[in-house]
């Protein structure tokens, strides 16, 4: 039966697009908060009453991060990077800022728990077949076939 099966490489690499997608737009959409709405020093300021520390740092970047992290996981590039660092500041979301509220949202961990969850399984998984790092990948792979002697491209 379908539902115990285990899915195909190109049912994952489809879940993997999807998640990337709805996870990206999420982390560009906060990041984009901060840069445009909120600015560096907003940021920072809101950063320095949560008590984080060096929040004059940290505030932008963690803006930047966010933002442009985002939309590197949309597009699929340097996922297992970007993705462990979004992971590390949500780690840091939840300690400094929504452990004290408990789980549930609207403050609680529940929302960084799950964002961190999904950037971890970018973390480890990658982007999948459907991302610009694969696209990457194939090119270097062929890149290195072409520069192998004829003997051994014909033997592969």
């Amino acid at each position: 039966m379908f539902l115990f099966r285990a899915a195909t490489h190109r049912q994952v690499d489809a879940g993997l697009l999807i998640l990337r997608l709805i996870v990206g737009l999420t982390f560009m959409a906060h990041g984009g908060q901060k840069l445009f709405v909120f600015g560096f020093e907003g940021v920072a300021g809101g950063f320095a009453q949560m008590g984080v520390p060096m929040a004059q740092v940290m505030g932008p970047f963690v803006a930047m991060l966010e933002f442009f992290g985002g939309l590197a996981l949309i597009a699929g590039l340097l996922t297992r990077l970007v993705a462990f660092g979004l992971a590390c500041t949500m780690v840091v979301a939840m300690l400094l800022v929504h452990l004290k509220a408990g789980f549930f949202a609207p403050n609680g961990i529940e929302f960084p728990l799950s964002l961190f969850g999904s950037a971890v399984l970018f973390a480890i998984a990658g982007a999948g077949a459907y991302s610009l790092d694969a696209l990457i990948a194939r090119r270097g792979a062929d890149d290195r076939a072409g520069s192998r002697p004829i003997e051994s491209r014909l033997a592969a």
